[in-house]
């Protein structure tokens, strides 16, 4: 892969300004850079969904696959099993029924140079697929990434989290030459990432990757790509992504000093200058050596290299407007299924107390997502009853962020009657949104920026009890890190659903609800457990049954 002499725009702002790198068939490359830096846009680029202003990408003769951020499944594929599905990923056989009809015409017109290129490439294409492992590589992939139960399932009844995990699978099947993936590890329990992770460090192609997960990057890649913002360039780096943290922490110091000097001399330069346009007319030789130092001025001022900009974190007010009673919600004898659908759960009962951090772990698919649904009212139990106490107010952040309108703008999603339109702009402005940005349709935002906007809505509710389904997928660390922390001192109530250990950790979780795997002929019935680090790697490492 060869990019030269990148330039592109949006209007009037820059995203990249002559870049150029190069990497290897089978290097596994970590795209990195603040949001904003153009790192999915170059995903876009090399796809051809963006056009540049100037430059070129090669790609010679790579196939590509491509996982997108946020997983969005055709309406066409929906009849189709997971089994059917994935195995679409390589069309051997529509590929052969080509093939047979190109050799048909070669039969009829056996000089024909044109027909015997297309079998040719056919026929390439059929041997990337790798049609001797295509089973193995199938069966592998499947049970690795624990999909094994869900082979027959139509892709309509599969929840968020399997969608993302079988859309993955799909891409890891597709044997292309060249992956692209954005924001990868996104709803995978830890078995299934670690599994990934290997396979991916030892794919036989080239992998990009964007993740905000360091650990993930640190095991896969061995180079990266930082985009600059700053600057618009790129910049490539023969290491993972902390090798690449400590040498660019390196350069910042080295850049500060060399900036710092060259500021330094300006100043002594423009005092030159000022002093010769002040000299007496007689005082020749100053005013000669003035005009000369005007020009010095110029050449240093062009040259003056540009200092990294520090961008701004987000800032949250989480403590709620009221407090709830001593049990804010208490589950007795839930019992809940889909159509179709074995039951989730069989007399599901727990309580929680007032201030607790309590933690819903199970497998993809086991029900957490919908347990949480069925507590705000979206789903109605087939039994059973939830129970909020008088003063419990509620608060939910959605794992699909279905909670926002993409129709209508940052501004308009937010809007509450308890704050004035000035001091929804300063919550917003917490957020990361500024000025005229509140007023950009939801439709338009990145993954993370729509994490922001459903963050915000939230919290302005001054909730006594929130709900949280995976609430760090499009965050950076240091995001995740700032939520973490403030939940972790806020006085009511957090019931929670994530995949991430350290973001667990940080909330500062008291007590687990473990849901178990569906076995033939037992009741699925959760069970609550004290929290500890170890009872939470066991789980979430091992995917063990608990109960």
């Amino acid at each position: 892969m060869k990019a030269e002499h990148l330039s592109l725009h949006f209007g009037a702002l820059p995203i990249y300004n002559d870049c150029s790198f190069h990497f290897e068939d089978t290097d596994k490359v970590g795209i990195v850079g603040v949001n904003g830096a153009g790192k999915s846009t170059l995903f876009k680029v090399i796809l051809g969904k963006e056009k540049l202003d100037e430059g070129s990408i090669e790609l010679p003769g790579l196939r590509l696959g491509y996982l997108p951020q946020e997983i969005k499944i055709d309406p066409e594929h929906n009849d189709m099993t997971v089994w059917q599905y994935i195995a679409a990923a390589r069309p051997v056989d529509e590929l052969q029924d080509q093939l047979n009809q190109e050799y048909e015409k070669l039969a009829k017109y056996p000089d024909s140079m044109a027909i015997t290129e297309r079998i040719t490439k056919i026929q390439d294409l059929i041997d990337s697929y790798d049609i001797a492992n295509f089973d193995y590589e199938l069966l592998k992939i499947v049970e690795k990434m624990s999909l094994q139960n869900l082979i027959d399932a139509k892709m309509r009844d599969l929840s968020g989290g399997q969608k993302s995990k079988v859309a993955f699978a799909r891409v890891l099947f597709e044997n292309a030459g060249l992956l692209l993936l954005d924001e990868p590890t996104n709803h995978l329990d830890v078995e299934t990432k670690t599994f990934v992770a290997n396979y991916l460090r030892n794919y036989r192609g080239m992998v990009l990757v964007i993740s905000h997960d360091v650990e993930f990057l640190d095991t896969v890649t061995n180079k990266t790509l930082f985009l600059n913002k700053t600057t618009h360039k790129a910049k490539a780096y023969n290491g993972n992504y902390t090798y690449f943290r400590r040498r660019y922490a390196e350069e910042k110091i080295e850049q500060d000093r060399r900036v710092t000097e060259q500021e330094r001399e300006i100043r002594r330069i423009e005092e030159f200058v000022e002093r010769a346009r002040n000299a007496k007319r007689s005082n020749t030789a100053l005013i000669r050596q003035g005009h000369v130092r005007e020009k010095m001025l110029d050449r240093k001022l062009a040259e003056l290299e540009l200092r990294e900009q520090e961008y701004e974190h987000v800032h949250l007010d989480i403590s709620p407007s009221k407090q709830s009673g001593k049990t804010p919600l208490e589950v007795q004898n839930l019992t809940f299924h889909y159509d179709d659908m074995p039951p989730l759960y069989d007399r599901l009962s727990f309580m929680l107390t007032r201030g607790e951090k309590f933690l819903i772990v199970g497998e993809n698919g086991i029900g957490k997502s919908t347990l949480l649904k069925l507590i705000v009212g979206e789903l109605t139990p087939d039994d059973g009853s939830i129970i909020f106490s008088q003063n419990t107010t509620i608060a939910y952040y959605a794992q699909e962020l279905e909670i926002l309108d993409e129709r209508k703008t940052i501004l308009d999603n937010v809007k509450s009657y308890d704050y004035s339109d000035t001091e929804m702009r300063s919550m917003l402005a917490n957020f990361l949104f500024h000025g005229e940005e509140v007023n950009k349709k939801v439709s338009v935002l990145s993954p993370g920026e729509k994490a922001r906007v459903a963050l915000c809505k939230i919290l302005t509710k001054r909730a006594n009890l929130i709900i949280l389904d995976e609430p760090t997928n499009h965050f950076d660390p240091e995001t995740q890190k700032v939520i973490g922390e403030n939940f972790r001192d806020y006085d009511g109530t957090v019931i929670m659903v994530s995949h991430n250990p350290s973001f667990v950790e940080q909330v500062g979780i008291t007590r687990m609800l473990v849901l178990p795997s569906h076995e033939p002929g037992k009741p699925p019935i959760g069970i609550v457990k004290n929290y500890s680090r170890e009872l939470l790697e066991y789980y979430y490492y091992l995917n063990s049954d608990l109960v």
